[in-house]
């Protein structure tokens, strides 16, 4: 077991279009969600990322910081990453260690925001405690165990660009994309994803993946634009505060598209390079300071 502990990034996911395809029905598993599809990307700078650190500990316990902690505390014991640690800790105990851990969680992004916070949260309190506690259990049982904690979990845990089918277990690699860039920005508003899936009122739409790969940026944003984000209209129903971060991600110089990620608040300009996208997220914070923006390439 490492002495000094273990660190991870649990980076933002970005949901480039999300399309609802239908429910599960009443016998099958997981009965009640929804079936997707949905082109997935992470944030690669740390300005979009949590860091989870776990360190060697006679218990269990889990402390927060980070200009997004507060948010958080209401959680309590029914946070994702205390949830995590619980799943593998019976593991860690058959193995002949019984030994806890001390997880530090600094949270950077915002809570219920669409953007996957807890779901990265809880996939890098996996990674570092099946290192810490040398858990005996391969990528493929580990996703599959993690599914209990939220349909997000399994592609988090992978971290890197997806097509999401069925309710989120379902994962195939993208196509390659092209470089490009992404500002994040958020109202500060909570947005939590079961209302924005019940103001869906079981309206789906077909699938559409992708059909060709996209050759530039500005090739990906037209292959996006005749998608969908199947969740934006109900979302931007609860919280109206969405539409003028749309307006303003689009009103950008650069920006290729403007869309909201996931079940919300939390939208996306796509851009085609760094320096448009850094100068666009300075415009918006110095505009909305009571916003939530970060500038991040993505892959």
């Amino acid at each position: 077991m490492p002495a000094a502990g273990l660190s991870r990034l649990a980076p933002a996911k970005i949901n480039l279009f999300l399309h609802v395809t239908g429910r599960r029905d009443g016998t099958a598993d997981h009965a009640g969600y929804h079936a997707l599809e949905s082109l997935v990307v992470f944030a690669q700078d740390a300005a979009a990322c949590d860091r989870l650190t776990a360190a060697p500990a006679d218990r269990l316990e889990l402390t927060v910081a980070g200009p997004q902690a507060a948010a958080l505390q209401e959680a309590g014991d029914d946070n994702l990453v205390l949830r995590a640690a619980r799943l593998l800790q019976p593991m860690n105990m058959a193995a002949g260690n019984p030994r806890g851990a001390a997880l530090a969680l600094h949270k950077t992004l915002p809570v219920a925001s669409g953007i996957g916070g807890g779901s990265a949260d809880a996939a890098a309190a996996l990674h570092c405690l099946r290192a810490l506690w040398n858990v005996a259990i391969d990528d493929e049982a580990l996703a599959a165990a993690a599914l209990q904690l939220g349909a997000d979990v399994p592609v988090c845990l992978q971290g890197r660009a997806a097509m999401m089918t069925g309710i989120g277990e379902t994962l195939a690699p993208a196509p390659p994309l092209p470089p490009f860039w992404l500002v994040l920005a958020n109202p500060g508003v909570a947005l939590p994803t079961r209302e924005v899936f019940a103001a869906l009122a079981g309206r789906f739409g077909p699938p559409m993946p992708l059909d060709r790969r996209p050759g530039s940026a500005a090739d990906l944003a037209l292959l996006l634009r005749a998608r969908r984000n199947d969740l934006e209209a109900p979302a931007r129903f609860l919280a109206p505060e969405i539409d003028p971060v749309l307006a303003a991600l689009s009103a950008q110089g650069g920006c290729l598209l403007a869309r909201l990620s996931g079940s919300g608040a939390t939208c996306f300009g796509l851009f085609a390079g760094q320096r448009e996208a850094e100068i666009a997220a300075r415009s918006l914070a110095r505009a909305h300071p009571q916003w939530w923006v970060a500038a991040t390439a993505a892959g």
